[in-house]
């Protein structure tokens, strides 16, 4: 039993200590004293800890590495070190993580074990919180049917999935601290400039390589690369891989089929017209010439639709960015677009306020070219009447774009291009509208067509405003 004047030595020593620190008998380990830290963290009074032992500070009487509390700090000797465990305390209803460091040290010829505790639950929640999301992030990579390479400041690979080694050709042993860059050929220069970007600008960057494996066989790929960042530091990067192999392929066969298939067309087409308005010019028979014309009609609407698959095409190749273009000068390019004889065979009127610019992708000029088209040709009247007028939202985010005619309408067909109900048995005649409403959706944009006041249709492009204007 300690002696009152010993326990007031420990506990005079403990209470010079800034942490929360218990005095122990150092074979029971039994508390004598305590300092006010210590009470505070563990939120018990001194004479309920003073009655209690070390051992029974913990849940389960054993240490996290599972070995009893009184082994663990028992036999230690004054001048012999320290010894720390970590144990799970119950405090006001809650489990909290503490760690335990003890070490022996004599006052007055008597020895006592001065244990420091500190809570290091937060430690602790943390490290179980990246374990599972490590866990996570393990699961999502091994499921990804994509590439997928963590690399370090340095550009250094340090971590990837089955699927990037596959790819690669390399095992654990070789592609480990191996040069992201090196992996591909030019020098991975754009890879390298791509990564740059990543750790400085801590911006997603998109690159197209060509991927040299193992074996030398050279893969065309797709990088997605993005920061990884830690309190707002970016501390690394994750690299997304794709083979773009049968892509790659696939897209060159269409391009050469869709250039040799536009090219006989349209040649073809030109000769059916040309030898068919001849025959037409040649013959007197009134029901002869209604079929030829009817030919030449049916050629040059094949050979519109041909220029829209051009356009198609091109639109679709080049993914046009959005950007900022001024509205009036939009709807002049697209009536200079028209041929002046069949511009000057409508009553065309233009209401477009000045000063409005709207957000768009290059080619809407001739996509509103080709509304103001289809509005002028399909016009029943002798002189067709188009309206395009323009106007600003309440909104204030949206400018909208209206084309109206007099003409018979469109078809509910042609109008199942904005709803998607358009089927092999219920499908549009051409690519013009379906031009329109790409390009109008690439630059963010919305297409409504309705009927107009005339009885013709109304199509309305609504166009966003640039931000800050």
């Amino acid at each position: 039993m300690a002696r009152e004047d010993d326990v007031a030595l420990a506990r005079s020593l403990v209470g010079a200590i800034p942490e929360a620190a218990l005095a122990c008998d150092p074979e029971s380990l039994a508390i004598r004293a305590v300092n006010d830290a210590a009470t505070m963290l563990l939120s018990r009074e001194p004479s309920a800890l003073t009655l209690s032992g070390l051992s029974d500070l913990a849940v389960s009487g054993a240490t996290i590495a599972g070995e009893p509390v009184a082994d663990a700090f028992s036999g230690l000797a004054a001048g012999e070190g320290s010894v720390a465990a970590e144990v799970d305390v119950a405090v006001d209803g809650d489990t909290r993580r503490i760690r335990l460091r003890a070490h022996a040290t004599a006052l007055a010829g008597r020895e006592w074990l001065i244990a420091v505790a500190t809570d290091v639950t937060a430690r602790v929640r943390a490290e179980r919180g990246n374990r599972s999301r490590a866990r996570t992030l393990d699961a999502v990579a091994s499921t990804l049917p994509m590439a997928l390479f963590r690399c370090d400041t340095q550009g250094t690979i340090d971590r990837w999935n089955e699927r990037a080694s596959a790819d690669v050709g390399y095992d654990a042993g070789d592609l480990g601290g191996r040069e992201f860059a090196d992996l591909f050929d030019d020098d991975g220069s754009a890879v390298s400039d791509g990564l740059t970007r990543v750790y400085r600008d801590g911006t997603v960057v998109e690159r197209e390589a060509t991927l040299l494996t193992r074996s030398g066989e050279e893969v065309p790929y797709r990088l997605t690369m993005g920061p990884v960042t830690d309190d707002g530091e970016v501390v690394g990067a994750v690299v997304l891989g794709e083979d773009r192999t049968d892509e790659s392929v696939r897209e060159e066969r269409l391009a050469v089929l869709t250039r040799v298939l536009r090219h006989n067309f349209r040649n073809d087409l030109n000769v059916v017209t040309g030898f068919s308005e001849q025959a037409r010019n040649a013959v007197d028979d009134p029901e002869v010439t209604a079929q030829l014309d009817r030919v030449v009609e049916t050629a040059g609407r094949l050979l519109r639709l041909g220029e829209s698959a051009r356009k198609v095409e091109r639109l679709l190749a080049e993914q046009p960015k959005p950007e900022p273009l001024p509205l009036s000068r939009v709807v002049s390019a697209a009536l200079e677009s028209l041929p002046v004889a069949f511009r000057e065979s409508a009553e065309i009127d233009v209401d477009v306020p000045p000063g409005i610019t709207v957000t768009g992708v290059d080619r809407l000029p001739d996509a509103l070219g080709e509304l103001l088209d289809n509005a002028i040709r399909h016009g029943d009247a002798d002189r067709p009447s188009v309206r395009v007028s323009a106007a600003e939202l309440p909104s204030e985010s949206w400018v909208s774009l209206v084309v109206a005619d007099d003409g018979p309408g469109i078809p509910p067909a042609e109008r199942a291009v904005l709803t998607g109900e358009e089927t092999q048995l219920k499908h549009t005649s051409g690519l013009g509208l379906w031009y329109v409403h790409w390009v109008v959706t690439a630059g963010g944009g919305r297409l409504d067509i309705t009927e107009s006041t005339g009885g013709g249709s109304r199509i309305e492009l609504g166009l966003r405003v640039p931000d800050g204007e």
